[in-house]
């Protein structure tokens, strides 16, 4: 493990962390495609328990399962079996009011930002959005105005700059942080960060983790972050579920699961990281 854990990172209190209320929960949470002998099960019958302010990292290979885990939280895609529970009670997105009611609760942070965007559409449109989501349609052009400005310097950009500008005429890191721009708009309870930094370099990178983390000391949010990366959930999680061929191996606190892991699977993903003093073994590439 080496690198990962030599760090100054402090350990949440677990007693504390359990005390806090739950924000959303799953009970044998099951997404099935396809029928007979072609079906897939991406995710098997996982349980979890996410809590307020907590930062939890569902960690994975590709095809582990862990996305299709994270479109089932958003309401993207249907649940095959099992139940879903937001803030203690049964989930249900049953119609377009409702799924946007629960919308203003929980939103997610993409690994591509320009797909996360109508292209067609200017930013202030895609920051006005977001104000008239949260009911504010009924707002003064000055507060509007004051809101968006507000939100863009949270992430280090002017909003005077972006205006009548269209997602293609920015960058791809002013495009990460015009989405967690749209997040500080939106407040929600929890979002979900399905891979948020892989397209960014190093230093864009920890800036935009520390966004997110200072929006969740703010905000009082929940992070579900998505991730292959078994340091970044080291260094940023209170709780750590390892996922493989869609069912959660080991779940625990960071410092038990990375650093003392019981599983196979989790032994692996960390062996598998790189460490400078070490010779890399590039035999399985």
């Amino acid at each position: 493990m080496g690198d990962i854990i030599k760090s100054d990172k402090i350990a949440v209190d677990r007693a504390e962390l359990e005390k806090r209320p739950s924000v959303l929960r799953g009970d044998k949470v099951t997404k099935v495609f396809g029928y007979g002998n072609s079906k897939t099960v991406a995710v098997n019958a996982v349980n979890f328990n996410f809590r307020e302010r907590e930062v939890i990292s569902i960690v994975g290979e590709s095809g582990s399962g862990k996305t299709t885990l994270a479109k089932m939280l958003l309401g993207l895609i249907g649940v095959t079996e099992g139940d879903v529970y937001f803030k203690d009670a049964k989930r249900d997105i049953s119609s377009h009011r409702k799924k946007k009611e629960y919308w203003r609760g929980i939103q997610a942070v993409f690994q591509d930002p320009f797909s996360a965007f109508n292209i067609f559409s200017k930013i202030d449109s895609l920051l006005l959005d977001c104000i008239n989501l949260m009911g504010g349609k009924k707002f003064s052009p000055e507060k509007k105005y004051e809101m968006m400005s507000e939100a863009c310097s949270f992430v280090n950009l002017k909003y005077d700059e972006l205006t009548n500008k269209y997602p293609f005429e920015l960058s791809g890191g002013q495009m990460q942080r015009l989405m967690i721009a749209r997040i500080f708009l939106l407040k929600p309870k929890i979002l979900i960060a399905d891979e948020p930094t892989s397209m960014v370099d190093a230093c864009s990178r920890a800036t935009i983790l520390d966004m997110l983390m200072k929006l969740r000391d703010e905000v009082g949010m929940t992070i579900i972050f998505i991730t292959h990366d078994i340091g970044l959930a080291y260094y940023v999680s209170d709780t750590v579920y390892i996922m493989e061929q869609g069912k959660f191996v080991e779940v625990g606190s960071a410092e038990d699961v990375i650093i003392s892991p019981q599983a196979e699977y989790t032994r692996r993903l960390i062996s598998d990281v790189p460490k400078i003093h070490e010779e890399w073994d590039l035999s399985t590439v």
